[in-house]
């Protein structure tokens, strides 16, 4: 069963270039499901629909949320029509199964004061506070996902241009603008910074560690909340947050929702929607200055 796992992984980034933090979370799905089908004493080939739905009935009741219950079932189906394709089974039992639903929650995004705060609180007259300076700015000019981030190539910016390219899900780029703020720090920590970190190594990308590694996913969030402590915000800050506050501000501001996709790299339009269903500042003040019983 691992070994039809492993290659079902395996098979995800070959063909579809599956991010690692995907891959991960499919492992962890499937292996939950392997441990189901041990306990049952139930076969994968010769599973059962109301084996399945007993697995979701499980999963409901151990307090998982639509979300995480809807992508378990999304990795169950990818593995079987995985085996279905390479003709290990004749047959499919998630086939006639409907979807979960997923839980649309709207996202969460700062107050434009807030997000300045955030990024503008690192201490930048040491070079640690340069460089987490120049990283909050970059997230908040381009939206980018943490791992887009994380993966960037000094060579992917193009700053006298204003511009930096994104690696996104499935491996797709994308060209994104850089206003001038995050230009001028991540200029600054290029010029001032980055050198001291890579004397010894140097892994490429653009922001590193003191040894001139990639710097890890724990670091970033360290990085964010860092600035969130020390901006005073008493709400949980991920990078996520800048990614949604990025995308609110834009559409606040008047920009159309077709740039916004394209600049956050999601690959379905329904998906940047969620953002027209915020309470923006600028749509409040338009109720109360318009609504008779505002």
């Amino acid at each position: 069963m691992t070994e039809v796992v492993v290659e079902y992984l395996g098979a995800l980034q070959a063909e579809q270039g599956a991010s690692r933090n995907t891959l991960a979370a499919y492992r962890s799905d499937l292996l939950d499901f392997t441990e189901f089908l041990r306990r049952h004493r139930c076969a994968l080939a010769s599973l059962a629909p109301d084996d399945l739905v007993a697995y979701l009935a499980g999963l409901r009741k151990r307090g998982l949320r639509p979300s995480s219950v809807a992508r378990r079932m999304s990795a169950v189906r990818g593995l079987y029509r995985h085996l279905l394709r390479g003709g290990a089974l004749d047959r499919d039992p998630t086939e006639h199964l409907e979807p979960s639903r997923r839980g649309r929650s709207l996202p969460r995004a700062l107050s434009r004061e807030a997000a300045t705060a955030l990024v503008e609180a690192s201490d930048t007259t040491e070079p640690r506070g340069v460089r987490d300076r120049a990283i909050l700015e970059l997230l908040y000019a381009t939206g980018m996902r943490a791992s887009e981030c994380l993966d960037l190539r000094v060579e992917d910016l193009n700053l006298q241009a204003g511009y930096v390219v994104c690696t996104g899900k499935g491996k797709k780029q994308r060209l994104v603008p850089v206003g001038a703020e995050a230009s001028t720090w991540v200029t600054r920590y290029l010029r001032e910074v980055r050198p001291l970190h890579t004397r010894r190594r140097d892994s490429g990308r653009l922001f590193v560690n003191p040894r001139g590694g990639r710097l890890s996913r724990q670091s970033l969030w360290v990085v964010v909340r860092r600035a969130a402590t020390r901006a005073g915000l008493r709400a949980r800050v991920s990078p996520h947050v800048l990614r949604h506050s990025f995308a609110s501000h834009l559409l606040e501001g008047g920009a159309d929702l077709r740039s916004v996709q394209a600049m956050l790299g999601h690959a379905d339009i329904a998906t940047t929607q969620i953002y027209t269903h915020l309470p923006t500042s600028a749509l409040t003040r338009m109720y109360r200055r318009f609504h008779p019983r505002a």
